[in-house]
């Protein structure tokens, strides 16, 4: 003997070889369900998306699974919004590839360049109030007038806030605006280090039950639509997922619909809220008896706005504004999945 290793034919090696790398890819690649990672029987490729408190269609989908049934349990990763701004920013930063925010950011997104589409409105919401604490004198927004307001600027709640200040005769340099995410602007107005607060749900339903907190000025139109939205390159990348969320959300309509107090409970445990509070927010302010298709209601709701976007200086101009309006909704995939049941079938 040599010393030396004894070499063998490669046509012995090969098979062999291809064989371990076979049966790696099978141990790797399989999921719990027998599905392969990557592949969910169909070619879809991968979600990102987000589910936020204030969306009760996302918590719903993401509870029941219904998203990683028909996708496959690798194929689908969520992402916690805890308000407009972060879906947003998670939504430009290729985090998530949908999200979901109040209608306005969803404009101020795309009018500042993000390339995001509303592919489904999930809700009528009147999430957003003045909200005071429970011993304050204040009792109408003009009494604002040099005080300390917390809200998450880029949400719903402060476009909200703007044009309750506007009603009032006040601008948004009357006040002292404090920018905080929705849950620490609560916990603000709460230890007084605020006098009010530009509230969201639930957090909004929970300080009013659990500590007083008092709404001075509710105003629904104020409030814009809940809005899915996408990127554009996730759906010319694969809309055939992109159109399996979205009826994936209009099943989860339906199923809110006919299962109102499992839904409640869906709401306090994903939030960890009481269930009181889940309740006044899910049935009492939200409304899912929509149209889930953008179009001409939101669009009139945003139109209203856009003076406010370019006087506030948070677009680059009018006309970008106009042409993001012009733009941002893709009604195509919530006109196929409109009439979905609760069990995922069709009307």
């Amino acid at each position: 003997m040599n010393g030396r290793p004894t070499m063998r034919p490669l046509r012995t090696v090969l098979p062999a070889l291809l064989a371990l790398l076979l049966l790696a890819g099978c141990a790797a690649g399989e999921n719990a369900d027998g599905t392969v990672a990557g592949d969910s029987g169909g070619g879809a490729a991968a979600v990102r998306l987000d589910y936020a408190y204030y969306n009760p269609e996302s918590l719903v989908i993401r509870e029941q699974g219904w998203l990683e049934q028909e996708l496959g349990r690798d194929n689908v990763e969520w992402v916690l919004s805890q308000g407009s701004n972060k879906a947003n920013e998670n939504l430009r930063a290729g985090v998530i590839d949908v999200g979901s925010t109040a209608g306005t950011p969803a404009l101020l997104a795309r009018a500042n360049g993000s390339p995001i589409r509303s592919i489904d409105v999930y809700s009528r919401p009147e999430w957003s109030a003045i909200v005071v604490p429970a011993g304050s004198a204040i009792t109408d927004p003009a009494q604002l007038r040099g005080r300390k307001v917390a809200v998450t600027q880029g949400t719903d709640p402060y476009f909200f806030l703007v044009q309750t200040l506007a009603r009032a005769g006040l601008d948004r340099d009357d006040v002292e605006i404090v920018n905080l995410q929705h849950s620490d602007g609560r916990t603000a107005l709460e230890r007084g280090d605020v006098d009010a607060w530009a509230g969201l749900d639930p957090f909004m339903a929970q300080s009013e039950l659990s500590v007083g907190s008092r709404l001075v000025y509710r105003n629904l139109d104020f409030n814009s639509y809940g809005l899915l939205n996408a990127t554009e390159s996730f759906l010319e990348r694969d809309p055939d997922t992109a159109a399996v969320v979205v009826r994936a959300y209009e099943r989860a309509r339906a199923w809110i619909a006919e299962n109102p107090d499992e839904a409640v409970a869906t709401l306090a445990r994903a939030a960890s809220i009481d269930p009181a509070v889940a309740r006044k927010q899910l049935t009492e302010r939200t409304r899912l008896d929509i149209d889930p298709v953008p179009g001409p209601d939101q669009r009139a709701v945003l139109e209203r706005l856009l003076p406010i976007l370019v006087s506030e200086n948070l677009v680059r101009s009018e006309s970008d504004a106009r042409t993001a309006l012009d733009t941002l909704f893709e009604p195509r995939f919530a006109e196929q999945a409109a009439g979905t049941r609760s069990d995922g079938s069709r009307l």
